[in-house]
């Protein structure tokens, strides 16, 4: 017997036997509930945790308590990369990450966090609110037996810290680089060295000589983390993250267990903490950015020619995904609607800006 029969058969037990032929109204669990989240986050981890423990206390919130939320972070009770299994399997009830750590289960997961040269955060949150992105998030969890939702998002990403400047592609060749997802993908075509270590490690390798240099998210998380006092050659724009989602997943039989206003809190959490999460690293990027600048950090923007390799690799990196179905339904699907978002925001809110700055200086 399968999971899902199981619980189905325990949760209904023996009063469905004895029920006449007349239908029944569903059964849920009753009475007060915990559920253990586990986060690809070190606890702390400017942002990132922040998001993880909104949407655990709105939950918790939300329901009186009826639903209480346990929060373990990174390493407390299973370790970063393996929050995935330990919810499918039901180690832990439902997980707060990046769902690009798990490009190895279904590469089609990295849309649901960033793929290179994709979605910035409102494209993301248009497609994924209003062109099919979510019921496309939910197809992907099924196989896996999870229930998922958006639930935190770091903006547009910065190119990272290294040891050298980058001048040209071959800049790349045997760099030892820290880069999850499609985006790390895409620099080993370049012949790095890429490397996917959890946030919470990334300081000491970079400061060991483990890697030769890091991405992690912006100015307010990059200077949390302490980066600037290992290497002062810092870039602001990168090619691999222009607005990542954080999600929430639940194990699908736990989700199921729940009463339809408690499901609906889980959304709803998920969907508030998203937006919460990128005001917040919106609203701090800019002063941590000139606090490091202050400190003589060295920002940098990569040259086209870089910028150029980069959009190769990436486009090598999706056709070689293609022969996925899916892969190929959700690429298609997410491109389709930034296409077009990208036209009206690029000609409404992006010439205002521009004009904004350009007249008040």
């Amino acid at each position: 017997m399968d999971r899902r029969s199981f619980l189905k058969t325990s949760a209904i037990g023996g009063s469905a036997a004895a029920a006449s032929a007349t239908l029944a109204a569903p059964a849920y669990a009753q009475g007060n509930r915990t559920l253990t989240m586990v986060t690809t986050w070190g606890r702390g981890l400017a942002g990132v945790h922040d998001s993880a423990q909104r949407v655990a206390d709105s939950i918790t919130a939300m329901t009186d308590g009826a639903l209480t939320v346990d929060l373990k972070a990174a390493g407390e009770l299973v370790g970063a990369f393996e929050v995935f299994d330990a919810v499918t399997a039901g180690q832990a009830d439902m997980y707060h990450g990046a769902d690009y750590y798990f490009v190895g289960q279904h590469p089609a997961y990295a849309f649901f966090t960033a793929v290179p040269f994709g979605m910035t955060a409102q494209e993301l949150a248009n497609w994924y609110y209003q062109d099919g992105g979510m019921e496309l998030h939910d197809e992907l969890g099924q196989i896996f037996g999870l229930k998922s939702f958006l639930g935190g998002n770091t903006g547009a990403q910065a190119g990272g810290w290294y040891s050298k400047e980058i001048n040209s592609p071959d800049d790349f060749n045997g760099l030892k680089f820290r880069m999850p997802g499609l985006g790390g993908k895409a620099l080993g075509k370049l012949g790095a060295s890429v490397q996917n270590i959890p946030g919470s490690e990334v300081y000491q390798a970079l400061s060991s000589g483990a890697i030769d240099g890091t991405e992690w998210i912006g100015p307010w998380a990059d200077e949390k983390a302490g980066f600037q006092e290992i290497t002062k050659t810092y870039y602001t724009a990168g090619f691999h993250e222009p607005g990542a989602g954080l999600s929430v997943a639940t194990n699908r039989e736990v989700f199921e267990s729940l009463s339809p206003a408690h499901q609906k809190v889980i959304e709803i959490a998920s969907a508030e903490a998203h937006q919460w999460n990128l005001s917040q690293f919106l609203a701090n990027n800019g002063a941590a950015l000139q606090r490091l600048q202050a400190g003589g950090v060295k920002v940098m923007e990569f040259p086209d020619s870089v910028w150029d390799a980069f959009g190769k690799a990436s486009m090598e990196v999706h056709q070689e995904n293609m022969g996925d179905e899916l892969y190929k339904k959700i690429y298609d699907s997410a491109m389709a609607s930034m296409k077009s978002s990208s036209g009206w925001i690029n000609t409404s809110s992006g010439t205002y800006v521009a004009q904004r700055d350009r007249v008040l200086g």
